[in-house]
């Protein structure tokens, strides 16, 4: 953009004048400014509005804008501004005319200013959200009789929540999450009657909800209050929350049974217990009356008895997960009436499997799928007509020990990103049609009892040779999945490392040199199969590399020298093979502990006990002078013994014979 041929600003893009000919409004949103906001911009005294949100400025906030008589919208956010924000000079002491402050998403740091409020009493938004400020939650902010909107979300903030924010009568949205803050929730609050989204998620607060004081908030539309320290049980005057639509109590302390009240929030959406100790019968919850009901999260409590049948009346469910609970029995057909794109019903006793896929079958419009740690020692279903989940992008069924091989409906999910067999008792080869899942990033299927060798079709996948085209479908799923560890979430499949695990099989023959084609890998498992043959050299083509691990086999050769290109290996093992010659001293393979190396009496370098020779061919083993000495104990000892034995017998030979 450009102002310079125009001598007229009213003429210049962004600039709105009034009727005299005074700028009234600087719209430059998004226009690849840089530099610093000029503090002169406040000394036009007719300016209401200033928008210069996702530009990349530097330096801070000048304060003359913040606390201009004049201005009534200011908007900084997406800016890249940092520093302070500064309180008000002495010379300003009279109310100010701001009623909107968006300043989210900058890096502003240090000590929320807490003074600064008293002389916004005009203020009706106030976005602060996503920055570094310190400090507490100013009690002052409801001073502002019209403050409708508070958002402090994201910041660094401690302390407990100020009783006097229950002043502010005209509040409706009150976010503070992802903050340090602590204490219960004081009492007061909920006098701010007007509150329609409330949210404290991703904070140390705690206590219990007390039934008398929620009820009060009776226009609620959101209540987020989860990752937290809340305790005790859901108060059953949660019924009387007719307009609740969104309800996260997930990662608490609370524990007993859900009131049967919650059928009377009509208005439900979403319900996210995950991670607490709620348990007892499910059905309680009459489900048949939320009818727009759309994902229902209660992974890891302790629920048990079967999955209510008034689930399935949910016709608008598209996210169901009840993992890790208690829950019994079969799979009801009923489910198969869902819309579903997300079921997790993993860690569960669930029988007959079979039965369960027939019902999956039904499914059009499933993405992810998570059924590990059920159908215990049951046979994978080979039936070849199931077809009707096409649409499948992760499959989760590990850690069940089913029997048989790979069933050839799995061939039919073009759109699978991630496949998890892991830990069952699969046998037979790996079926040549595993480069029609084009899709495939993720494939695990360590620990079972696959046989053959590595089929050079698995060389062919094309998304493990080139992964550009995964992000423009990231695989967003409706629920956060975890993987590896319960803290580490994943709200997109493109975030799971691109990974073959092929380990704890019984894999045979050597590694295919057509390994080097998998050039996005980041991790690569074969360990503990019966490979035999050399270290292909086009290994060392994975420069994307981040875990490889070949132990516990039969290889043996040298290790290739190029390894040393593998910059982003944070985990390496090859010990327990036959390998020999100089580990290769550059790159990362020097910070890997000798252990990665174990088990290779041939092997030779700094890093291990067995040094090399100054040709580096030969090995030469350092010893201490004891081990020397008693070495050189032995082997005297024993050639005395040899030429004595020796000597023996020839005299008798001569006695006998001469």
């Amino acid at each position: 953009m450009s102002w310079r041929n125009v001598t007229d600003c009213c003429e210049w893009e962004g600039i709105t004048c009034n009727r005299s000919g005074g700028v009234t409004e600087v719209s430059l949103a998004s226009k690849g400014l840089e530099g610093r906001i000029s503090p002169h911009l406040a000394g036009l005294t007719g300016l209401l509005r200033v928008n210069l949100s996702h530009n990349s400025f530097s330096g801070g906030l000048p304060p003359e804008l913040m606390y201009s008589r004049s201005i009534v919208v200011l908007d900084v956010s997406f800016s890249r501004l940092s520093g302070v924000l500064h309180e008000p000079p002495s010379s300003v002491t009279t109310t100010l005319t701001l009623q909107v402050l968006n300043i989210s998403s900058n890096q502003f740091g240090a000590e929320f200013p807490s003074y600064t409020w008293k002389l916004m009493r005009n203020l009706v938004v106030l976005n602060a959200s996503n920055n570094s400020f310190t400090g507490h939650i100013p009690p002052s902010l409801c001073l502002s009789s019209s403050l409708a909107m508070l958002d402090l979300c994201y910041n660094q903030l401690s302390g407990g929540i100020p009783a006097a924010l229950g002043d502010c009568s005209t509040l409706e949205v009150f976010k503070v999450g992802h903050n340090n803050l602590s204490g219960t929730l004081p009492a007061e609050l909920f006098h701010a009657t007007s509150l329609e989204h409330l949210s404290f998620p991703n904070n140390g607060l705690q206590g219990e909800l007390d039934g008398a004081n929620i009820v009060k908030l009776s226009n609620l539309v959101t209540l987020d209050l989860r990752e937290n320290k809340f305790s005790g049980k859901i108060p059953g005057s949660i019924g009387q929350l007719k307009r609740l639509e969104e309800l996260y109590l997930g990662n608490n302390n609370m524990s007993g049974e859900l009131p049967s009240t919650l059928s009377n929030c009509t208005r439900l959406m979403v319900i996210d217990l995950k991670i607490n100790n709620f348990s007892g019968d499910l059905g309680r919850v009459n489900f048949s009356t939320l009818q727009n009901l759309t994902h229902l999260d209660i992974l890891r409590n302790n629920f048990s008895g079967i999955v209510p049948e008034s689930i399935y009346s949910c016709s608008n469910l598209i996210a169901l997960r009840v993992s890790l609970n208690h829950f019994h029995g079969e799979i009801s057909p009923r489910i198969g009436n869902l819309h579903l794109s997300f079921l997790s019903l993993a860690r569960n006793p669930f029988t007959n499997i079979t039965k369960a896929f027939h019902v999956f079958n039904s499914f059009r419009n499933i993405t992810t799928l998570i059924i590990a740690e059920n159908f215990v020692n049951e046979m994978m279903p080979q039936d070849e007509t199931l077809d009707g989940f096409r649409n499948l992008q992760y499959i989760h069924m590990a850690d069940s020990a089913l029997t048989g091989h790979l069933p050839v409906w799995l061939s039919k999910l073009r759109n699978l990103k991630v496949l998890k067999l892991s830990n069952n008792r699969l046998t037979g080869p790996m079926p040549g049609w595993i480069n029609s899942l084009h899709s495939l990033f993720y494939l695990d299927v360590s620990n079972n009892s696959f046989t053959g060798q590595i089929p050079i079709t698995l060389m062919e996948i094309p998304m493990l040779k080139d992964n550009t085209a995964a992000y423009l479908d990231p695989g967003q799923v409706e629920l956060p999945l975890f993987w590896r560890n319960i803290s580490r979430q994943y709200h997109f499949l493109t975030a799971f490392p691109t990974l073959l695990n092929l380990s704890i099989n019984n894999f045979t023959g050597v590694i295919p040199p057509e390994i080097g084609q998998l050039k996005v890998l980041s991790e690569l498992d074969f360990s503990s199969n019966k490979l035999y043959g050399v270290i292909p050299l086009s290994v060392c083509n994975l420069t994307k590399l981040e875990v490889l691990d070949l132990s516990n086999n039969h290889l043996r050769g040298v290790i290739p020298a190029a390894l040393e290109r593998l910059h982003f290996l944070s985990a390496f093992n090859i010990s327990n093979n036959d390998l020999e010659g100089p580990v290769p001293a550059g790159g990362q393979l020097s910070t890997f502990p000798d252990s990665s190396f174990d088990g290779n009496p041939k092997l030779c370098g700094t890093m291990l006990v067995h040094r090399c020779s100054s040709t580096g061919a030969d090995v030469v083993y350092v010893i201490s002078a004891k081990q020397l000495s008693v070495k050189v104990i032995f082997f005297v000892g024993f050639g005395l013994f040899f030429g004595v034995g020796v000597l023996y017998d020839q005299l008798v030979l001569y006695r006998y014979f001469g």
